[in-house]
């Protein structure tokens, strides 16, 4: 096993401050050991018979699920997750541990 992944998939208001919340989420996840990694993205397809609305992907990765959990309960994170959720739309959350199948080949 390589870690738990922490997976958050979410649709924006209109006129969210989506620039301002990837940076706040940036800058959580350095200042945050338990984090191993911080990805995110924007969805390049727009294709909604796949995507149901989601616009925008957020992946940390972490050592265990004690870790994930001590980053939800974390007061950095509680603040930002207030201002994440008033921001979007809907939103969707899974942790889950990863299983590498095939590596990227360098």
């Amino acid at each position: 096993m390589a870690g738990i992944k922490h997976l958050v998939m979410a649709k924006f208001k209109e006129g969210a401050p989506v620039e301002q919340l990837v940076l706040d989420l940036k800058k959580l996840a350095s200042e945050m050991d338990i984090v191993k990694s911080f990805e995110w993205g924007e969805d390049v397809m727009k294709d909604e018979r796949y995507n149901h609305g989601f616009t925008h992907v957020f992946i940390l990765t972490f050592d265990s699920t004690e870790d994930v959990a001590e980053y939800m309960k974390h007061p950095g994170h509680v603040e930002y997750g207030k201002k994440f959720r008033a921001a979007v739309e809907k939103i969707l959350a899974v942790d889950f541990p990863v299983v590498v199948e095939k590596t990227a080949i360098a």
